[in-house]
């Protein structure tokens, strides 16, 4: 079995201290299993070597993928990897592999998907609660928000049951859902916090916060084994 990590540059330099890495070896997977990526590995990535995918959180997705301009100063985006990710999604997708997004993830299969997003939800959806909680002083690994599973027939409910306390590091969200998708959970304001393959498509879960950060609480690290597991099948397979 072999898994990509797609990375930001930044994410990158942590190497085995990434929580995205040490959230998949605590999910079974073997250190020599995972392969860490960036857009700096433009062309040198090849989906048929692997057997699924993580896209781990960061930049914002170019508006320009779902038609826009970019309309606040707060959109900080990289179109260097929004291509090289795009490129990875399509032949993950074509060859039917696991795939699981995290918070920029989620945001890229959904705008991927023809769906789009809020650009600055301050701005474009006023929420409720702080989706930065940054901005709060709180740290990444504080929970500080319910998200409500609200599809019982979805790989999110094989790991979180009724619901679970998260964390949220997140200016942008889903609006519009793209085809081919469906919603499996909400937070308590109405924001998309999961999305899944609304087809037979074997594993494609994407959700807005980071398990990774928090894999001692409320079934987060069930997310991982799910796809670690389904990976290896595909190994096997």
């Amino acid at each position: 079995m072999r898994i990509v990590l797609s990375l930001s540059e930044k994410d990158r330099l942590q190497g085995e201290q990434s929580p995205y890495y040490r959230a998949l070896l605590a999910a079974g997977a073997a250190a020599g299993e995972i392969t860490m990526v960036s857009a700096q590995d433009s062309g040198q990535v090849r989906m048929d070597q692997f057997d699924g995918i993580l896209f781990a959180g960061g930049e914002d997705v170019d508006p320009a993928f779902y038609g826009e301009e970019k309309k606040y100063d707060s959109v900080k985006a990289s179109r260097t990897r929004d291509e090289f990710e795009q490129g990875l999604l399509h032949a993950a997708l074509g060859r039917r592999l696991p795939i699981l997004g995290i918070c920029r993830g989620a945001q890229l299969i959904n705008v991927d998907f023809g769906g789009d997003l809020y650009q600055d939800l301050a701005q474009d959806f006023v929420p409720e609660f702080e989706h930065q909680q940054a901005e709060a002083g709180l740290k990444r690994t504080d929970v500080t928000h319910t998200v409500t599973v609200t599809e019982p027939d979805s790989l999110l409910h094989r790991a979180v049951q009724g619901s679970c306390q998260v964390n949220s590091m997140h200016h942008q969200a889903i609006r519009h859902l793209g085809r081919g998708l469906k919603v499996s959970a909400h937070s308590e304001d109405g924001l998309v916090e999961a999305v899944e393959s609304a087809g037979d498509y074997p594993f494609l879960l994407a959700v807005q916060w980071h398990p990774e950060e928090i894999t001692g609480h409320d079934g987060q690290l069930r997310i991982f084994k799910e796809f670690v597991d389904r990976c290896r099948e595909r190994g096997h397979a």
